[in-house]
């Protein structure tokens, strides 16, 4: 087998998938797969690579000390210097969760303070450097914070070129969940497997969701890179804990948020801004710039938009039931919209049956997206279709397939793409 150098340097730069295989190939760590790359793309050995990384977080982590120290911030306020003062364990018992939370936040009032240098935007350099200062705080030893820095970095490197264009799900959130994922299982000693598994996990809820703040909303943006470390840290720990099936290689994960990233900016955030705009915060010197015609016209949208949003919310709650009819019926096969909707279809054509009427012949039309998920429709239709069952009878569903076959023979036909 060719030595890890010479294979690595073949395939610069290195996915993060292709940086996982390696480490499962030739039995090492990833960070160790990661710093071989560096070494072979910067001309530095392993010690100057380690060095070097802590070096560019010279300056967020300066932040984060402003941020902690009484930075004041025009959307967060001094929330960070507050938390400092009220001492570890303030929000979460487990000091590592605690302090990384705190710091991730003086690091967004430190960038409204001095800036902060930025990877894929500056919102996923807050939980790199506040879970690397975290780290400082319970006594790591200088190696492991500057390999876990080197593993945060390198999942930046690859959002950073995903990122083209507004999203909090490939920056503070996306990139923030998938990095923390990483550094936490390299903190707890796992396998490249494991830390695939866990960055999937970590990036799932990620994909799509926008800077719902826009950067001008207060508080708002502390939930999605705090959320990174919340997802980051659970995912790591979960997937180094237990034994559970993820089966989306990381790349596959990553490709699809590179482009659900463009859709979420094209078709999402414009109603986020619509929503969110009464909400921004406003100087009184930048807007003695602005004409008093656009003032009235802001104030126009915005009042029509508040209006809106009300009347909305008033339809959501007339369509309510009582708190003690709010809850359906259990859903076998784990999804309502892919199982349940299907399964109370074919309880209805059960129900359109004439007395003593035998189901001879099954049709089962699904759209697309629903074929895809067949494996855990096709039984609830079948149990709702032929024998009326609810979507709460999990027996019947675990058999449904076998026990329709062996009942009327081989009613399900005209398997393809859009027809069972």
């Amino acid at each position: 087998m060719a030595d890890l150098k010479s294979v690595v340097a073949e395939k610069l730069p290195l996915t993060m998938g292709e940086t996982i295989a390696l480490a499962k190939e030739y039995g090492v760590r990833v960070v160790d797969v990661v710093l071989t790359e560096s070494e072979l793309r910067t001309g530095l050995d392993r010690e100057g690579v380690l060095k070097a990384v802590m070096e560019e977080y010279a300056h967020n982590l300066k932040a984060v000390e402003i941020g902690v120290s009484g930075g004041n911030s025009f959307l967060l306020g001094t929330v960070p210097t507050q938390l400092k003062e009220m001492g570890p364990g303030t929000i979460f018992a487990d000091v590592l969760l605690d302090k990384a939370l705190m710091y991730t936040v003086a690091a967004e009032v430190g960038n409204h303070c001095i800036g902060v240098r930025p990877c894929a935007g500056t919102g996923d350099p807050c939980p790199y450097t506040g879970f690397l200062r975290a780290l400082m705080d319970v006594g790591t030893d200088e190696t492991t914070l500057a390999e876990v820095a080197c593993l945060m970095l390198k999942v930046g490197s690859l959002f950073r070129v995903a990122k083209v264009t507004t999203g909090c799900n490939l920056e503070g959130y996306g990139a923030g969940s998938a990095a923390i994922a990483a550094a936490t299982v390299h903190l707890k000693n796992g396998t490249p497997e494991q830390m695939e598994k866990a960055m999937v996990l970590a990036m799932s809820p990620t994909i799509g969701v926008p800077c719902t703040p826009r950067v001008l909303v207060p508080a708002l943006c502390t939930a999605h890179v705090g959320g990174a470390i919340l997802g980051g840290m659970y995912a790591g720990r979960l997937c180094t804990t237990v034994e559970m099936t993820v089966n989306v290689p990381f790349d596959v994960m990553f490709a699809m948020a590179s482009l659900v990233h463009k859709e979420s900016a094209h078709h999402i955030v414009p109603t986020v801004v619509e929503y969110m705009e009464p909400f921004f915060q406003r100087t009184a010197e930048v807007e003695s710039l602005v004409s008093e015609e656009v003032h009235k016209a802001d104030k126009k949208r915005i009042e029509e938009t508040l209006e809106k949003a009300k009347e909305i919310a008033k339809k959501m709650a007339d369509g309510s039931a009582p708190i003690i009819k709010t809850l359906g019926d259990a859903v076998v096969g784990g999804s309502s919209q892919a199982v349940g909707s299907p399964t109370n279809c074919g309880r209805i054509a059960h129900e359109l049956l004439n007395e003593g009427e035998k189901v001879t012949e099954i049709t089962i039309e699904l759209y697309p997206e629903l074929f895809a998920r067949r494996t855990i429709n096709v039984p609830g239709v079948l149990m709702g279709a032929v024998y009326g069952c609810s979507t709460s009878d999990y027996k019947t569903y675990e058999v449904a397939v076998e026990r329709v076959k062996a009942d009327g023979g081989n009613l399900v036909h005209g398997f393809d793409l859009i027809h069972i």
